[in-house]
């Protein structure tokens, strides 16, 4: 995949929480999804192994693969992007996707700036990630999405249900895909 390649509607994010059911969650994925393979809690020899073990997973079923690190890592661990927030997507990589992380103005801002290729907008809805933290709200997830000058992805307790109840098409989550 690179930046040509339509940005995928679908995508599932790793999690410490949902480590065991990955390989089965990207195999339950569309074909062509995208999968961000995030794993912090993983000391780096340890990341990289499941990177590797999901990657040969997810590219048997087309998905694209972004990883959370910085591009030289990227490429060197076979990921198609990179994510993060907007500042950690500079300077350009040739032929890196590149996805967004944002929260409000300010950093859509940026991530205009910097061209990303697709912004995951967060929280729309409460998260377990992020227990009695704030949420932005379908109505105002909608008039910062506005604002994007890339695709937006719906990121923050999303599942099918609300998904389809947003009216939204590109969601991604860790819970309600996993």
């Amino acid at each position: 995949m690179c930046n040509s390649t339509p940005l995928p509607r679908l995508w599932l994010l790793s999690d410490e929480r949902n480590n065991a059911r990955l390989e089965q969650a990207l195999a339950a994925l569309p074909r062509g999804s995208g999968f961000v393979y995030r794993h912090y809690h993983l000391a780096e020899a340890a990341r990289y192994g499941r990177f590797q073990e999901l990657r040969r997973v997810a590219r048997a079923m087309g998905h694209a693969i972004v990883l959370s690190d910085s591009a030289l890592t990227a490429r060197e661990w076979g990921a198609d992007g990179i994510y993060g927030p907007p500042r950690a997507l500079w300077p350009r990589r040739r032929g890196l996707l590149r996805l967004a992380t944002a929260h409000d103005m300010r950093e859509i801002g940026l991530a205009n700036r910097l061209g990303a290729d697709g912004v995951l907008l967060s929280p729309v809805f409460a998260t377990r990630s992020h227990p009695g933290g704030g949420v932005l709200g379908p109505a105002r997830f909608r008039r910062l999405a506005r604002y994007t000058q890339a695709p937006v992805i719906a990121l923050g307790g999303m599942d099918r249900d609300r998904a389809r109840a947003l009216g939204w098409l590109r969601w991604a989550a860790i819970d309600g895909l996993s």
